[in-house]
């Protein structure tokens, strides 16, 4: 009986030895096996931001068509076409008329024109945006030559609701209107008054009314850019009306 009690932690022992044997063996082979894998490339850590985007756009019903339509795919390029022959004017050589209370460009300085690939069928896709071509011939800056135009000094504070003048586009981009400076006026004021009530947010009223009238049908393209271009507030009447039907001003 005491040869066995003996026995039993020298066997113990040996067991222990060889379990510790056996792991230092194997964590001996590791880096030998984490060298014999073959490199990931450099990109690799970027794929599992691709796989994830991939099954979010599978498992939502998303029309990736139309995210990814361009002004390219639109076939909207930047381009000026103006309503008459037009040479850029000098210092102090423009002045704004009246028109129903209203003012409106002289037609000398800014004739207004058209960029001739805005189609109707260009302005009736849900894609369509008029950033497209806004700036896309004449930068912000490059534009404010027109306050010399018209001999006006350029507002220091212009933003939010103490802004009193912009820089219009007499036919609006979102009609089809030319990003040129022959189609680009200072319009300002009035200064007391409500910035709802300034001059160009009551031309938007007449943008947005002849932007719809256009796609839905009731007046052709043609007519509505001339229009515009010609007498603005021709149409202010209708526009009001439209406003408070539709609720677009």
């Amino acid at each position: 009986m005491s040869r066995r009690k003996s026995g039993s932690p020298l066997l113990l022992f040996l067991i222990v030895l060889i379990v510790v044997v056996f792991l230092v063996v194997q964590r001996s082979h590791e880096p030998y096996r984490a060298s014999s894998r073959p490199h990931s490339p450099p990109h690799a850590a970027a794929k599992p931001h691709l796989y994830r985007d991939e099954s979010r756009s599978h498992g939502e019903k998303t029309d990736h068509s139309r995210e990814s339509t361009t002004c390219e795919t639109l076939g909207v390029k930047c381009s000026s076409s103006y309503f008459q022959q037009w040479q850029a004017p000098g210092e102090n050589a423009c002045k704004t008329q009246l028109r129903n209370g209203y003012p409106v460009p002289d037609p000398r300085c800014t004739p207004g024109g058209i960029n001739t690939a805005v189609t109707v069928e260009v302005m009736r896709n849900p894609a369509w945006r008029t950033a497209c071509i806004r700036n896309c011939q004449e930068s912000e800056a490059e534009k404010h030559v027109t306050y010399k135009w018209y001999g006006l000094q350029k507002p220091r504070s212009n933003s939010g609701k103490n802004q009193v003048c912009e820089l219009d586009h007499l036919v609006p981009l979102e009609l089809g209107g030319a990003d040129g400076l022959g189609n680009i006026w200072p319009e300002c004021g009035p200064d007391r008054t409500v910035l709802d009530n300034r001059y160009f947010k009551i031309k938007d009223r007449v943008e947005n009314y002849l932007a719809d009238e256009v796609k839905d049908g009731r007046m052709s393209l043609d007519a509505a850019q001339q229009g515009i271009a010609s007498d603005w507030t021709q149409f202010l009447a209708d526009a009001n009306r439209y406003c408070q039907q539709k609720g677009r001003c």
